[in-house]
């Protein structure tokens, strides 16, 4: 258990409250050339939950990434109420650095309410203690990246995560766009929802658009491979614990005009669903002489 990493993530998402509808939060350097994404849309609903009361709970975000964050200055997130209504609240997110918006972001809470209830069934596949941790990189490989590179692929991160079916992301084969992944907090962090929903917003955006370079044999570790989210979606369906271990089932159905589309399904181990993702990003492969050194 880590509970350092834990403690800095529950920070990063613990945002300074500067009026009734603005917050500051600070930005953290993973080994990602700007802020990760993920923190964005984690600290982004932790300031739409902070102005939404009787005990509503978020149902659904959608964000667009507008410019890239960061890592080295504060992000201000500017809320705007923009309904309450007898069941349903919605609010809108702007997050600012230096003047400008990098992300678009709205939120939409409602009142518990009992309805019709199906679901997909979890896939079939290992349980998380029956696949080995993944290895890190040899000192060797480590050494031929660059230091973000370097910090990225060594760091210890406050989530445990196990491919299903691990794939060698620095020398990857062409596989079909889908994947299973066991995730969960490595350490415990009390019983608050919001906290619990705004990490999975946070870790959702984990291995998401990596999906859709499955069938073309390149990755975001590639010098020559540029990638980035340009928007982001996130349903809360039913209660969960991101301390338990939740399992990430991905696919892409498509891939066009420098665009990938990528899906995932979150389920409990006891084949709950309790969230769904979309995400639509950036995937440009240049020439090896344009390539930039992530």
């Amino acid at each position: 258990m880590n509970t350092k990493v834990v403690d800095e993530l529950i920070d990063l998402l613990t945002l300074e409250r500067l009026e009734d509808n603005l917050f500051r939060g600070q930005s953290r350097d993973i080994g990602t050339k700007y802020v990760f994404g993920g923190q964005v849309l984690g600290q982004a609903l932790s300031a739409a939950q902070r102005t939404v009361e009787d005990g509503r709970a978020v149902h659904s975000i959608h964000a667009y990434f507008l410019r890239a964050g960061d890592i080295e200055s504060p992000i201000v997130f500017d809320v705007d109420r923009s309904r309450d209504g007898h069941s349903f609240s919605v609010r809108r997110v702007t997050a600012i650095q230096h003047g400008k918006p990098i992300l678009v972001f709205a939120a939409s809470f409602q009142k518990h309410e009992e309805g019709v209830s199906h679901q997909f069934h979890i896939p079939e596949v290992p349980q998380p203690e029956d696949i080995p941790p993944a290895a890190p990189p040899s000192p060797e490989v480590l050494a031929g990246l660059s230091a973000k590179m370097q910090r990225w692929l060594s760091r210890m991160g406050p989530f445990e995560m196990r491919p299903v079916y691990p794939r060698d992301e620095l020398n990857p084969s062409k596989r079909p766009p889908y994947q299973q992944v066991w995730f969960r907090l490595t350490g415990g962090i009390g019983d608050d929802p919001n906290l619990h929903r705004a990490m999975l917003a946070y870790a959702s955006d984990f291995y998401l658009l990596g999906t859709s370079t499955f069938p073309h044999a390149i990755s975001y570790y590639q010098h020559n491979v540029q990638m980035a989210s340009l928007d982001h979606a996130l349903w809360f369906h039913r209660p969960f614990r991101i301390d338990d271990w939740l399992l990430y089932a991905l696919d892409s159905p498509s891939a066009s005009g420098a665009r990938g589309l990528a899906r995932g399904n979150i389920y409990t181990r006891d084949g709950t669903l309790v969230a769904s993702v979309a995400q639509e990003g950036l995937i440009r492969v240049l020439p090896d002489e344009q390539g930039l050194t992530p």
